[in-house]
């Protein structure tokens, strides 16, 4: 346990230790001392683990916080931090948290995640592996979406795995997440204000900067505010083959997202104008989604074909079809192409790129 990165975790966290020792739990949450919930294997369990009171559960808040050079108080009572392994934190205090000390304390795979293990958990199909890789390959930009917990980063780390290792990839988060392993990637993570409230560094001032610090790529680890419109300037004016992250339920509904992020930006810009910025920077959108039986699955890889009459036009090209659930309780289903050529077709025969769509249909 001393050679453990996240060693003082198990000193402030005693009572949270096997489920910090447990592959198998990605996440665990902490709502007040007597109330711990962990999620393993996609399913949230109750525990009946706790801490004795809850001063001493927000003593372990604040002494992680200062061992991560965080503050967490009365003038700071939220703590967003990255654990020394890259584990995200995030805790909460009363009186902003009407329940007692809150924590999640989300775990993240040692491991790099292939395409091939996403192929064995039944996340996505061998087919759709190949039209991953055709995306990429072709620098599409693109845009992972879904809900929380849904395996957005993991996917985006999938994805970014496929990126060339000659090409220079600058990698923008809140919270360092991402485990790129090209040689060619510099990272940036931004700075919460200091006690005084000054010192901040967003993700749009990281990305302003970045731009002019040569990319080939960005990969924006995920779109929340006014940074959109910078990252859609970006994207409409080069750096093909960018991808980013976002809170989105549908492929759609990740374009409308998409506008409402970038007129939180503060520069007044009509609707039309938003929308083709959305419409012509973006190119792809994977969708993820966390279903009834915890597990994790890409359901849709759809293309945005731009605008129609104002409105978006996409179509989906490949799709998770859902089948009832199976005996033990597993979601029955296949990936399946829905027979739609995309627009990039041409451009992957004369590369001699996989052309799944081609191959499969529904």
């Amino acid at each position: 346990m001393q050679t453990d990165p996240n060693a003082f975790l198990y000193l402030f966290f005693e009572p949270i230790a096997p489920f910090l020792d447990d592959p198998d739990v990605s996440e665990i949450m902490i709502n007040g001392p007597a109330r711990i919930y962990v999620e393993r294997r996609g399913r949230i369990e109750n525990t009946n683990a706790c801490f004795c009171s809850e001063n001493a559960l927000r003593a372990a808040a604040m002494n992680v916080a200062r061992s991560v050079g965080r503050m967490l108080g009365e003038e700071n009572p939220i703590l967003e931090a990255r654990l020394p392994d890259g584990a995200r934190l995030e805790a909460i205090i009363p009186p902003l948290s009407r329940t007692g000390t809150v924590v999640s304390i989300r775990k993240f795979r040692k491991e790099k995640l292939t395409p091939a293990e996403l192929v064995r958990f039944g996340s996505i199909s061998e087919g759709g592996v190949r039209l991953i890789e055709t995306i990429v390959r072709l620098h599409k930009n693109l845009v992972v979406s879904g809900a929380t917990s849904s395996g957005k980063t993991s996917v985006l780390n999938v994805l970014s795995g496929i990126i060339d290792p000659g090409e220079r990839i600058l990698v923008i988060e809140d919270a360092s997440e991402l485990q790129l392993q090209q040689p060619h990637t510099v990272r940036f993570e931004t700075r919460k204000p200091d006690k005084d409230g000054k010192g901040e560094i967003t993700i749009r001032d990281l990305l302003i900067a970045a731009l002019r610090l040569r990319p080939d790529r960005l990969v924006i680890g995920e779109v929340r505010g006014g940074e959109a419109l910078d990252l859609l300037e970006a994207l409409n004016t080069g750096h093909a083959g960018s991808m980013s992250t976002i809170h989105a339920n549908t492929p759609l509904d990740t374009l409308s997202r998409l506008e409402t992020c970038t007129l939180l930006s503060g520069i007044d810009i009509p609707m039309p104008a938003v929308r083709a910025m959305v419409s012509g920077a973006i190119g792809v959108i994977i969708q993820t989604a966390r279903l009834s039986d915890g597990s994790r699955k890409i359901t849709h890889i759809s293309e945005v074909l731009g605008l129609e009459n104002g409105l978006y036009k996409m179509q989906d090209i490949y799709v998770f079809r859902p089948e009832g659930l199976a005996p033990d309780g597993k979601v029955a289903g296949h990936h399946v192409f829905t027979g739609a050529t995309p627009r990039f077709a041409e451009e992957a025969r004369r590369l001699n790129l996989p052309e799944p769509w081609a191959d499969e249909r529904a």
